[in-house]
């Protein structure tokens, strides 16, 4: 099981990078990403980015699919004897899937009544060869859920971090902690990384 450890933020040069480097199925070699996790005292501070030439771009909308299209994802277990994650996917255009669950089966999706600009605050940029997204999941976010979530020095939390595109030609998959080919899907929070938070 792979392990991170979520520093307290300074700076984002300083924060370690996590490889989104596992594939699956005909994902092109020359399809990359990676994430990088930190916090702070009231939130979760992510960037995540990828590397692509042919970036498909077209979902938009409440009930959009952003996995059809170049798809970056952050799936997080809060707490250690709750099996329950939330599920947060972006597309290049900021169209957002955020859901909660304990499998793909079960998964709830979320719509914030205020929009999710003012919750999580994405921040994207797009280069030739690829685009990143950066965001904020906040702890009182966090707590309407999960009430006995606390951030903490030594918290440890399951999670995971995604990069797919289904409707891409080639479609691709990557991940950070390695899921069960035999079922392939990214929602198996028992094939979650661990990661530590640490002041």
């Amino acid at each position: 099981m792979k392990t991170y450890q979520i520093n307290k933020f300074t700076n984002w040069n300083d924060t370690p990078i996590l490889n989104i480097d596992v594939p699956y199925l005909e994902t092109p070699s020359d399809i990359t990403a990676s994430a990088q996790i930190s916090w702070n005292e009231n939130s979760l501070l992510i960037h995540l980015s990828t590397r692509e030439t042919q970036i498909r771009a077209e979902e938009r909308g409440e009930l959009a699919a952003p996995c059809k299209d170049s798809c970056l994802e952050f799936f997080i277990c809060p707490m250690q004897d709750d099996n329950r994650y939330l599920n947060i996917e972006f597309n290049s255009l900021g169209t957002i899937f955020l859901g909660i669950g304990s499998s793909v089966d079960s998964l709830t999706r979320l719509i914030i009544p205020e929009g999710h600009e003012s919750t999580l605050e994405p921040r994207i940029n797009k280069h030739d060869d690829g685009w990143e997204i950066f965001y904020r999941l906040p702890f009182d976010f966090i707590r309407r859920f999960f009430p006995d979530f606390e951030a903490k020095e030594g918290k440890i939390v399951r999670a995971n971090c995604y990069k797919c595109a289904d409707l891409s030609d080639p479609p691709h998959y990557l991940s950070w902690s390695e899921v069960d080919r035999e079922r392939f899907t990214f929602h198996q929070p028992e094939k979650f990384g661990t990661m530590t938070f640490k002041g």
